[in-house]
């Protein structure tokens, strides 16, 4: 059976990598980034748009939605680099539509749709109760067990060039290269968090 899956902000794909069987909408505001992640996954249906409103528009349309909605202004990093007075950044409201979009699945979402709206841990309190799995905060409507996933990556050490979970962009005309890879999902999560919606039979994930 395929799965029809809508997947917002969705980056180059690294939540995505690991999934069969699907037919996949990828929603990303970012034209070149986009590009991107149509020549990685050149069968899934790619939409350069605004994920918050599509989200709004078609959510009746899937079985699976996974929301990644922009995590900046939720970062501890950001507090962290305020109060260090660091001027890279500065101090900013947080970004509601993470949880816009939280409260909408909750009451709108069809009772056979499983969702996951995956953002990272806050500096705040979180206003609605998520599930922490790894470095994620992760809200659905179905539990999601706390994997053991060996990184295969050092953090710190990604830079434009790197290969990170098999995505290279040497050869990708864009910018800050070594933030899109920074913020890939481990595929193996975003392949644990899939099985868990459909109670598919997990194994360790190394």
């Amino acid at each position: 059976m395929t799965i029809k899956v809508l997947n917002l902000y969705c980056g180059i794909g690294g939540n995505r990598k690991l999934w069969k069987d699907v037919e996949v909408t990828a929603v990303e505001i970012e034209p070149k980034i986009a590009k991107i992640y149509q020549d990685f996954f050149p069968d899934d249906k790619v939409i350069v748009g605004d994920a918050h409103q599509y989200l709004c528009d078609h959510f009746k349309e899937f079985d699976f939605i996974w929301s990644s909605p922009p995590c900046p202004t939720h970062s501890n990093i950001r507090r962290a680099s305020v109060h260090g007075g660091m001027t890279n950044l500065k101090a900013v409201y947080a970004d509601m539509e993470l949880y816009e979009e939280i409260i909408f699945l909750i009451h709108f979402a069809l009772k056979e749709c499983r969702w996951v709206v995956e953002n990272v841990i806050s500096y705040y309190e979180p206003l609605i109760e998520p599930q922490k799995i790894g470095r994620h905060y992760m809200w659905s409507n179905f539990p999601i067990s706390n994997p053991v996933i060996n990184s295969d990556r050092i953090h710190n050490d990604i830079q434009g060039t790197s290969t990170v979970y098999e995505f290279n962009l040497s050869k990708k005309d864009i910018e800050n290269k070594r933030a899109v890879l920074r913020n890939l999902i481990n595929p193996k999560l975003g392949l644990h968090v899939f099985n868990c919606a459909f109670k598919i039979k997990q194994t360790v994930l190394r």
